[in-house]
Parts: C-alpha cells; sequence; structure tokens
C-alpha cells in the first residue's frame, strides 16, 4: 500500500518534521530560563539541526565523492573532469566493487567542469540495446536522462546530442544539439549500458566508447577533424573527453563511481566537519531560491557559504545530538516513500525533490546517482512476509503470480547483498536473476524463485538466487519501469520463509 504524507520542510520557529514524534531538544536547557528567546533565535534547537543536516547530506556526499575522484587523479585534475571512465568490471568477490553494485550492466561516469565553458553529451544509437544515461547535479536532482524521451517498447534511448551549459554563457552551440540549462558549473554524469552475462560485455563495452562526453571547443575540434577525414576513420590515441577501456586508471574510476563509498565516509563526520564540507559546498553550488527558509536555519545554527561554522555558545551538545539524529533520519526511509509487502522503494517525485528533503537525503543514502521514476525503480526488503529480518540460512520463495512479474519496458533483476553491500561469497551460479534467464515456470505460468545460501533441491536450482549467509537484503532492479511500479499499484511479492 502507498502511504503520502507532507514533505519534509524547515519550517519557521521551533518547529520541525521531528515535532510529531519527539520533544524539542533545545540548546543549554538544563539552565534556567529567565526571560523568553528573542523571535529570531531558532536556530539553536537540536531538530533545527537534524534538518539542517538531511537537507545539506546530499551536497556534501556528492562533494566529497568529487574531492576523492580529483585526489586520485593526483595533480592531474584532466583525467577526470569531463572524461568518461569506464567502471572496472570483475569476476570475483571482493574485488573492488562498490557497494550495492550492480552485476547486470557496464556502468561509466565522469565529473563535468563547465566553469570554463559548455559541456557535450553524446548517447549513440544502441540498436535496441538498453542504455541509461543522466546528469545529477551536486544537490542530487536530475538535470537530464534518457527515461522521458526511451523506446515505449525496449526503454533503449534515441541517438542524441546536449550541451549542458553553465549559468550566464550566452554563446552558440552546433544546431543539432540541445541545449540543457545546468543550475552550477558542477555536475555528475552517469551511463549505464545491459550486460547480462559475460557473452554480452564486448558488445556493451564497444557502445560505451560511442558515448562522448567532451568541452565545447574539443567537441568542435573533433567534428571538423571527422568532417576533414572524409568519412574515413581518423586514427587517433582516444575519443575527445572519453578514456579508453583499456586504459583507464581503476582508482580513478571507482572513485569517480565512489558515491556509495563516499556515503560511507560522510556518516563518520562530525558536526565541525560536516557542516564545514557543506558550508564550502554552498559557495560553489548554491541551493535553490526555494531553499530561502533552509539557507536562514543554517546561519541560525552559524553555518554560512565560505565560511568555517560558528555555533552558538552552549550549543555543543544539541549540535553533534542533532547530527546523530540526521543521520539515522538519512538511513530512515521517509513516510512518503513507497511500500508493501516488506518492500521499500523511492516515490514518484524522485529525482525531481523541490523542497521533499528528506526523500532527497534517503536516496542520496540507499541509491546514489538515482535518476527519475522513469529511468529506473529500486525496491529493497530486509524482511520477510512475517516482518523477520532476513537470514541466507534460511530458505525463502517470491512467488510472482504470472500477469504480475515486474513491470518493465526493458528488464528486471533481483541480487543479495550482505548488510555491507557486498556480494554472496564463494563461487556461484550466478549473483542475479535477471528476466531474461530461464526461469522454470509452474503450470499456471507463475514464477517461484528460491533464495537461500544453499541450493534447493535440484528441481528449483534453475530459480535458485544465492544470498549470503546471516543477514542480507534484497534489491530489485526495474530499468525503464512502467508507471504502476513508482506510484506503488504494483507491489513486488512478499520474501516467504519455508
Amino acid at each position: 500500500m502507498t502511504t503520502k504524507t507532507r514533505n519534509l520542510k524547515l519550517p519557521a520557529g521551533a518547529r520541525s518534521w521531528l515535532a510529531c514524534v519527539a520533544a524539542v531538544v533545545f540548546a543549554g536547557c538544563a539552565a534556567p530560563v529567565k526571560a523568553p528567546p528573542p523571535p529570531h533565535a531558532t536556530g539553536w534547537t537540536q531538530d533545527e539541526v537534524v534538518d539542517s543536516y538531511v537537507f545539506g547530506y546530499p551536497l556534501v556526499v556528492m562533494t566529497t565523492a568529487r574531492a576523492a575522484a580529483l585526489a586520485g587523479a593526483g595533480t592531474d585534475a584532466g583525467a577526470v573532469l569531463n572524461t568518461l571512465h569506464p567502471v572496472p568490471v570483475t569476476t570475483t568477490e571482493g574485488d573492488g566493487r562498490p557497494p550495492l553494485a550492480d552485476v547486470d550492466t557496464l556502468s561509466a561516469n565522469a565529473w563535468l567542469d563547465l566553469s570554463q565553458e559548455p559541456v557535450l553529451v553524446s548517447v549513440p544509437d544502441t540498436h535496441g540495446r538498453f542504455l541509461d544515461a543522466r546528469v545529477l547535479d551536486m544537490w542530487t536532482n536530475v538535470v537530464w536522462s534518457t527515461g522521458p524521451t526511451a523506446n515505449a517498447r525496449t526503454g533503449a534511448p534515441k541517438p542524441q546530442t546536449i550541451a549542458l551549459v553553465p549559468p550566464g554563457w550566452d554563446g552558440q552551440l552546433p544546431s543539432n544539439v540541445v541545449r540543457i540549462a545546468a543550475p552550477s558549473k558542477n555536475l555528475w554524469f552517469g551511463v549505464r549500458i545491459a550486460a547480462l552475462d559475460a557473452r554480452a560485455v564486448p558488445a556493451a563495452r564497444r557502445l560505451e566508447n560511442e558515448v562522448r562526453v567532451a568541452p565545447l571547443s574539443a567537441y568542435l575540434a573533433d567534428e571538423h577533424e571527422r568532417h576533414a577525414a572524409r568519412g574515413k576513420h581518423a586514427k587517433r590515441g582516444r575519443r575527445a573527453g572519453h578514456a579508453d577501456a583499456a586504459e583507464a586508471n581503476e582508482s580513478i574510476a571507482e572513485a569517480s563511481a565512489g558515491l556509495a563509498a563516499n556515503a560511507a565516509a560522510v556518516a563518520q563526520l562530525d558536526a565541525d566537519a560536516f557542516f564545514g564540507k557543506l558550508a564550502d559546498a554552498l559557495r560553489d553550488d548554491p541551493p535553490s531560491s526555494d531553499d530561502a527558509h533552509a539557507v536562514k536555519v543554517l546561519a541560525d545554527i552559524g553555518v554560512m557559504p565560505g565560511q568555517a561554522p560558528h555555533f552558538p555558545p552552549g550549543s555543543a551538545d544539541a549540535i553533534a545530538a542533532g547530527v546523530a539524529e540526521g543521520f539515522k533520519h538519512v538511513q530512515t526511509p521517509p513516510v512518503n516513500a513507497v511500500s508493501g509487502n516488506g518492500w521499500n522503494w523511492l516515490g514518484d517525485s524522485v529525482g525531481h525533490y523541490g523542497d521533499d528533503y528528506a526523500l532527497r537525503a534517503y536516496a542520496t543514502y540507499a541509491h546514489p546517482g538515482v535518476a527519475t521514476k522513469q529511468d529506473e525503480a529500486f525496491p529493497t526488503a530486509l524482511v520477510d512476509g512475517a516482518g523477520k529480518p532476513l537470514d541466507g540460512d534460511r530458505t525463502y520463495v517470491m512467488h510472482f503470480p504470472s500477469k504480475a512479474l515486474p513491470p518493465v519496458r526493458a528488464y528486471w533483476t533481483i541480487t543479495a547483498y550482505t548488510p555491507n553491500g557486498e556480494l554472496a561469497p564463494g563461487r556461484l551460479p550466478r549473483h542475479s536473476i535477471d528476466s531474461h534467464d530461464r526461469l522454470r515456470r509452474n503450470r499456471d505460468g507463475s514464477i517461484d524463485v528460491y533464495v537461500s545460501s544453499k541450493p534447493p533441491a535440484r528441481a528449483h536450482q534453475s530459480n535458485w538466487l544465492p544470498a549470503p549467509p546471516g543477514p542480507f537484503e534484497l534489491v530489485m532492479r526495474l530499468y525503464a519501469p512502467q508507471p504502476s511500479a513508482a506510484d506503488g499499484s504494483w507491489l513486488p511479492p512478499q520474501v516467504e520463509s519455508r
């Protein structure tokens, strides 16, 4: 059942979205109060620190990940900025896979810098193969994605070139390029291509190499070279703005891909470090004008763009408690997320959050880099049908009626992970089940998927999804989902213990 309530906002005064479940904790409340505080002194409360943490969390995660990518490049920032890096494919468990790694696509990404000129992105003709590309700003709002114009039957994108234009730029673009206004100079670009087994990887990699990322000047020079070649293949070391898969520096690629890994690093930051990073980031990537009240509350607690935080005297305990509570809320699905049958997933406003700061922060924590409801859906389950935590030492069954398979235009997958986001260890026949597998159907056309760390009976092994021993999490990925997968009118089946 879908449950929707009001979005998280940062209201005036001492009230916040936590007021309905907890009393407001004021800094220095143990001391006797001789007079009420002045009306403007609203930022010294723990709940306002919680709201500010939730508000700023996506920006801190993104800037931390970008800084890590640049640090991995050393003095050669050009090795990261405006350069598409394939994420290394690994074949052995534990070899560099990021948390909650998707094992059924090839991925590549780039940190974009529009400080000098626009950056162009080209998506080739995929000939029906699923490709998902998106551009996010540093607040994780989707600036552009292929989903809205993808093929209604296959989810494959149409070939296109876009120009991401920084604020204030008024130059000219090539006639065949679509102009996309960027909110700031810093962006993140990600692309994934279907590769459901080892045999599909070479073709997917060739397609990935046709995705182009380049500043405007490099794009124009490349186009001039193409015309000069008169249809012949120019002999070049690499395509402008794209690191060849064989040449890609894995540490850089992993750093560029490491939004999830850097989310873990942000969790370790204390109040000074977190709000210090936020203040620095606000200078280069200011929030929307609609976030004026959130910015005011930040100023109330002593956080100003480009300045070191200056928290009010006597507020240390309330500030620290607010940061700890804020991170707990970031980890918790908000009340307006979609849920049912033990599964939770992001709602239909994902990617375009407005003032729904709680959903934006949770999306950054749970599925960093996520696009819109037209691009993907990620139901996750931690409990079985009885509400008990999933345990790989038990056997579970997911029963899909014949007319209630995951509603997608492209394909769907199910993967099991440890609590740390790692795949099941050992040499296994598969790490995920997907809609292209030859799954055994029941007489009525339904499908039963068996989930356990140990193989089921031989008759069910074609439908076996290996799980890690002990606690685990299930993640279902729906690529190019139908609307029913985003609004909650379709629900994944319960995970029933046998």
